[in-house]
């Protein structure tokens, strides 16, 4: 009887799934953790001052820019209509290409795009203003921060919303009602540190703008300088360490994308 329940199946137990893999970048939560509050706090400070210096374009907020665009269309304000939208398609490049850097360069990609990122915000500083429509000195820092959105990833493989907090302040609700339901997800835990860490760097780069104007964006650059410093040692001293690497997708790639290994 026994052989026949094992022959039909009835008398094997239940397989269980197995859990999903980890596909967060970096995978140890001791590196990936303080860079996206760091960068969080970086994209804050940036976009603070470039709202204060550039007549209120948002540098990183592609939804208050998104509303801007609609009240120009409106409006019939053509040259604001140009001004924002080229804004928002330059960030959208950004995440483009930044998606396209992490696919590229394997366990390089914290050391390469926090580079570029710190090159171009204090680069901003060196480009002519160009025009209202076409404010050609905003462009590298709203670059570099497109660029930010394809720098870390979290267990599922999405991209960290470092430049923006209406993710983070949806994920903590509905991690609240998951907490509650005892199937919260571990990217809750970062959702609220997230959401300070941008803030605190929106105060920050108001304060730095009263004092310093344009010039303010030099402390940003620094920060993404210093942050590209600490993955370069680490990639250099400990390479395939997952402190600077992982095991996943291009960002918010497929589920069923293949792994790109940057440890082994």
């Amino acid at each position: 009887m026994a052989d026949y329940g094992n022959r039909t199946g009835l008398g094997v137990p239940e397989r269980k799934p197995e859990p999903p893999a980890d596909k967060s970048f970096p995978a140890d939560p001791r590196t990936r953790i303080p860079f996206a509050i760091a960068l969080a706090m970086l994209a804050g400070c940036a976009d603070s001052i470039g709202f204060l210096e550039f007549s209120q374009l948002f540098m990183s907020f592609m939804s208050g820019n998104t509303t801007r665009f609609g009240v120009a269309v409106a409006n019939a304000d053509w040259e604001n209509v140009t001004r924002v939208a080229s804004t928002i398609c330059i960030f959208c490049f950004g995440a483009f290409l930044g998606t396209l850097i992490a696919a590229w360069v394997g366990r390089w990609r914290l050391a390469v795009l926090l580079t570029l990122q710190a090159l171009l915000l204090a680069g901003g500083l060196l480009m002519p203003w160009g025009t209202f429509a076409y404010p050609l000195h905003a462009y590298p820092i709203v670059l570099a921060l497109g660029l930010q959105n394809a720098t870390l990833q979290d267990e599922g493989g999405r991209s960290i919303a470092l430049t923006y907090v209406t993710g983070a302040v949806v994920r903590f609700g509905t991690g609240c009602a998951n907490l509650l339901l005892g199937t919260v997800a571990p990217s809750f835990w970062i959702q609220a540190p997230l959401w300070a860490g941008l803030s605190t760097g929106a105060v920050l780069g108001g304060l730095l703008d009263l004092r310093y104007g344009e010039s303010a964006f030099l402390f940003p650059a620094a920060l993404a300088a210093i942050l590209a410093l600490i993955a370069i040692a680490l990639t250099i001293a400990r390479p395939g360490s997952t402190l600077v690497a992982g095991s996943s997708p291009a960002p918010d790639a497929n589920p069923k994308a293949a792994v790109i290994d940057a440890i082994h």
